[in-house]
């Protein structure tokens, strides 16, 4: 296939947010469309390409970025045997943090385990930041100074799927010997223009956490958690043992070979989901992945807008926050996938009740988490 931005860009009208109005949405990313995870791992693999040809004899750290970059960070990293760590909004037991921010986002605070940083810095070459999508660069600039005034200059790259920065923004990387790749070119001169003239007259559904009895099976065996220093090559070893647990539960209650089942990512993990649904079309299933997110984005019910239905939700790690998921499909069987510390009661009825309302009552919940 190829990557271009009329195939990958979609340009979606942010909920209150006057940093920046719109928000571009990646057909194929698995994060807020409904996609085969087939296509969003071939994508991924583009780039993942792309920074192995650049840096063959490198010893690299690849950090992702969340939430909206975790798989792709992870399924790089699990490509090329790399070093991985992501960024978090998350807690973390016992750490210090490099702390710095994502200004255009709604949830603005980003965090990286300043222990981990510590302990691979002298074992690697280089860092590259994955992005799902680069604008001016500024972000991953700041967390690059936060390093460098820290730790001394070192070598960096970024690495996204989409990359929209201008001249001057180039220029200033350039400068710096900061490499960027990505797989395809956006033009963000027209985009609030463009997201402005949708009408956000989509479906919106309010949270239902009313209490249904929904099953939970706890998976603690070879719990990785990514926000954490890990190998990719031991990562991906996990979340096959994962989804092969996953998919013989899953199994015994499926009664055909062409049942429609959706995979359920939760907030800043994603890949695991991805993975698992990949695994499951491998098996002949048809199988949409997306996942639950804390980005507000209006919705319209114009067929070019890329989201049509809004179901507002409690998170699954935190009762105070609101999050998210678009455009629920009617499926089969239902798939949920978290790796929650303490599964809150309240956001696991938000999205099951989500569901539900669109006649999916066969539900699945996973929490994969070691204490």
């Amino acid at each position: 296939m190829e990557y271009t931005e009329k195939t990958l860009a979609c340009v979606a009208k942010r909920e209150n947010n006057n940093k920046r109005k719109y928000l571009v949405v990646n057909a194929l990313q698995g994060k807020h469309i409904p996609v085969s995870a087939k296509k969003s791992l071939d994508m991924f693999s583009a780039l993942a390409k792309k920074v192995s040809d650049a840096y063959k004899n490198e010893t690299l750290l690849l950090v992702g970025f969340a939430e909206t970059a975790t798989a792709i960070g992870s399924a790089l990293a699990v490509e090329l045997g790399s070093f991985y760590m992501q960024t978090t909004r998350e807690p973390l037991q016992n750490v210090e943090y490099l702390f710095f921010t994502e200004s255009h986002s709604h949830a603005t605070e980003q965090k990286l385990c300043k222990n981990d940083v510590e302990k691979i810095l002298p074992c690697i070459d280089r860092i590259v930041f994955v992005e799902d999508e680069v604008t001016t660069g500024n972000t991953i600039m700041k967390i690059i100074n936060i390093i460098e005034k820290n730790y001394g200059n070192m070598k960096f790259a970024v690495a996204s799927l989409l990359n929209g920065m201008d001249s001057e923004s180039i220029q200033k990387y350039n400068e710096q010997n900061i490499d960027v790749h990505y797989v395809a070119k956006t033009h963000h001169e027209n985009y609030t223009a463009i997201a402005e003239g949708y009408s956000s007259d989509g479906n919106y559904f309010d949270v239902d956490d009313s209490i249904h009895d929904v099953q939970i099976t706890e998976i603690s065996e070879d719990y990785v958690n990514a926000r954490r220093l890990c190998m990719g090559s031991s990562y991906h070893l996990a979340c096959k043992k994962l989804a092969e647990k996953i998919i013989a539960d899953v199994a015994q209650n499926i009664q055909t070979k062409n049942a429609k089942i959706a995979v359920i990512g939760s907030e800043e993990f994603m890949y695991p989901a991805i993975y698992t649904a990949r695994e499951l079309e491998k098996s002949g299933f048809l199988v949409l992945t997306h996942s639950t997110t804390r980005s507000p984005i209006t919705v319209s019910c114009n067929p070019e807008y890329p989201l049509h239905s809004r179901y507002e939700l409690i998170s699954l790690y935190d009762d105070d926050r609101r999050t998210f998921i678009y455009d629920i499909q009617k499926y089969d069987s239902v798939v949920i996938i978290t790796d929650t510390p303490k599964m809150s009661q309240k956001g696991l009825m938000s999205l099951a009740n989500a569901f539900k309302s669109q006649g999916n009552n066969n539900i699945f919940v996973y929490r994969w988490y070691n204490d």
